[in-house]
């Protein structure tokens, strides 16, 4: 993911960096598999069908979950509807400008996608009303809203939250066809309840969940969407460094190591 607005960090500061990892040591005292503080809140927006507040550390992420109801995409007629939109608000950090979506958003908002639609989390098929003709449409809408590293991860987290806790109208269809909204609410019909774990490389070391002065110092990143039977449903690579085979089986052992952690932050889903 390139950034809007370069930030520069000084070659001194950047070779503290990396010596510290070489001795096993981060910029915040956590160990390379330790995540920040993670905190999660849900029906912070009033107007929204589920949202969603995450804070990993100092980031900070919302995400509001909307329905409507509309015509299925032609080439899956009896599945209902998912799409992620993502935005980099100028509000949570000087390097996003403000502006139509670019790369960077359309790539978070893909990497989300991927990850929710291959666990998957939700059951599309059980979001038809009227097969061929009518379904739901879940719009998911991110917004990091206080970039300090690592918004992938708390978006995924932030998303996954706001449809687990999202409610929707009940629809009735009538025997002449007509379909009839009741005031009556019901859950989205979640199938999973995937995470996102984020690993950086540094020189030669991996870490998780990279604040905002490591991502400024990394070679590379990789993502993985783990699925709640802790198998990797999504991969997605960043930056301009690479990976060895030997590096990418260690940041997956890691991530399976960390997901059942992220997983269990998540709201229990009320019956």
């Amino acid at each position: 993911m390139s950034e809007r607005t370069y930030t520069i960090v000084p070659h001194p500061r950047r070779e503290t960096i990396r010596s510290m990892l070489k001795r096993g040591e981060r910029v915040d005292g956590r160990r390379p598999d330790q995540y920040r503080e993670i905190k999660i809140e849900t029906g912070i927006i009033g107007n929204a069908d589920g949202s969603a507040k995450v804070s990993i550390g100092n980031t900070k992420v919302v995400t509001g979950v909307k329905s409507s109801l509309g015509a299925p995409y032609p080439d899956a007629p009896n599945e209902g509807v998912q799409i992620v939109y993502a935005e980099l608000i100028p509000m949570a950090s000087p390097i996003f400008e403000p502006g139509p979506p670019d790369e960077n958003d359309v790539e978070l908002a893909r990497i989300i996608d991927r990850g929710l639609r291959h666990a998957p989390a939700l059951n599309l098929g059980e979001l038809v009303v009227t097969p061929g003709k009518q379904v739901w449409r879940i719009f998911i809408d991110i917004y990091p809203i206080d970039h300090d590293g690592n918004f992938i991860d708390a978006s995924g987290l932030a998303a996954v939250a706001a449809l687990s806790t999202a409610r929707i109208p009940k629809v009735i269809v009538s025997p002449e066809g007509l379909v009839i909204k009741s005031e009556e609410k019901v859950q989205l019909p979640i199938a999973d309840t995937p995470v996102f774990v984020t690993i950086a490389k540094i020189g030669e070391a991996l870490v998780v969940d990279p604040c905002y002065e490591e991502e400024l110092v990394m070679d590379a990143r990789i993502t993985f969407a783990i699925n709640g039977e802790d198998k990797v449903c999504a991969i997605q690579k960043g930056g301009r460094g690479s990976f060895t085979l030997g590096e990418i089986k260690k940041a997956l052992e890691i991530a399976l190591s960390v997901a059942p952690e992220l997983r269990a932050k998540l709201p229990k889903r009320s019956i």
